[in-house]
């Protein structure tokens, strides 16, 4: 099981150092799309700011096996802190990554409680007790 959660921690940190590249450079304005209008900065700054984040989160969770709790909860927290601009493309009808009809959009929102479980389980959160935890034997 360790191995099978080795193997996901790796694979979100570097999806997570993909994006973050993204949104830095040939994605930036796909990434706009998802900037609520109602969002107090510039879209751009919000985009370059968020890819520096995700670059860090990604590269911290393949790199710092012995933080990945800390890690691990800090991007599924970061994934419920950007759902609101998931959201926000959705009610918005902006298009952005193919995402170009409602449906679509809609169908996203529920890719997010995904990716949250997964930095959760990666971090080392998601664990069955063992028999004996749940007993006291």
């Amino acid at each position: 099981m360790s191995r099978l959660r080795t193997v996901a921690r790796v694979a979100l940190g570097v999806a997570m150092v993909g994006a973050g590249v993204g949104h830095l450079t040939v994605q930036r304005e796909e990434f706009q799309a998802q900037v609520p209008n109602w969002f107090p900065l510039d879209k751009d700054l919000t985009v370059l700011a968020s890819g520096v984040v995700e670059i860090a989160l990604g590269s911290a969770f393949v790199a710092l096996p012995r933080h990945k709790r800390v890690i691990g909860a800090v991007l599924a927290l970061f994934f419920v802190v950007i759902f609101p601009g998931n959201v926000a493309q959705y009610l918005e009808g902006k298009d952005g990554f193919g995402l170009d009809t409602d449906e679509k959009r809609l169908g996203r929102l529920f890719f997010q409680p995904v990716l949250i479980l997964w930095a959760l389980y990666g971090g080392g959160h998601l664990r069955r007790r063992k028999k004996t935890e749940l007993t006291g034997s």
